[in-house]
């Protein structure tokens, strides 16, 4: 077991020129934070079947910037 707990991880591509285990793939990719940014480039050997895909963390959009309009003084 490499990690205590599970992370998550944007795939870029599987490594086909590695040789594996029936059933294990080595993938390259993007360590993801809880915010859902990059934070590490991994190469990881992991079981397919062990493989669960997720919903990427929902940004919170910022909000618009008001535009004011002129004002008269006077």
């Amino acid at each position: 077991m490499q990690f205590l707990h599970p992370i998550f991880v944007r795939v870029i591509r599987e490594l086909p020129e590695r040789h594996t285990y029936h059933g294990w793939v080595w993938i390259e990719g993007y360590q993801l934070n809880a915010a859902g940014d990059a934070i590490a480039r991994r190469e990881l050997y992991v079981r397919r079947a062990g493989v669960r895909l997720e919903a990427l963390p929902v940004k919170p959009a910022r909000p618009a910037k008001r535009r004011r309009r002129p004002v008269r003084v006077g």
